[in-house]
């Protein structure tokens, strides 16, 4: 059994895909994860306290143990980027940081899950 809860606090359809098969290929079944979808208003407030900047982000990761996270992906986005946010956000709940090792795995991921870069 896969260990992600999901929560919904937008109005907005959340878009119907492999959540925990992302999550298991890329940090293992035993990995615990809360992945919430929220609006415009609460990226904000979250991007504000913890990175201490004054815009919406569109994927937030918080690592909360080293085998548990909690991923913040911000709605509306369009169908098409969900999956590449939140391959995103998992790799950098794996430890990764933005420069061309983690554009490497992020391309590896979407081709793997046949996934079409935004």
């Amino acid at each position: 059994m896969s260990n992600i809860a999901i929560a919904n606090l937008t109005k907005r359809k959340v878009p119907d895909l492999p959540f925990s098969k992302y999550k298991e290929k890329i940090l293992g079944k035993k990995y615990d994860l809360s992945l919430v979808f929220c609006g415009p208003a609460k990226a904000r407030e979250l991007s504000r306290t913890y990175r201490h900047k004054d815009k919406e982000a569109n994927i937030l990761s918080f690592p909360l143990t080293e085998d548990s996270g909690e991923i913040f992906i911000k709605l509306p986005a369009s169908d098409f980027s969900v999956p590449h946010l939140f391959i995103h956000g998992l790799l950098h709940l794996k430890g990764l940081s933005h420069g061309s090792k983690m554009d490497s795995e992020e391309r590896k991921y979407l081709k793997l899950f046949g996934v079409h870069p935004v």
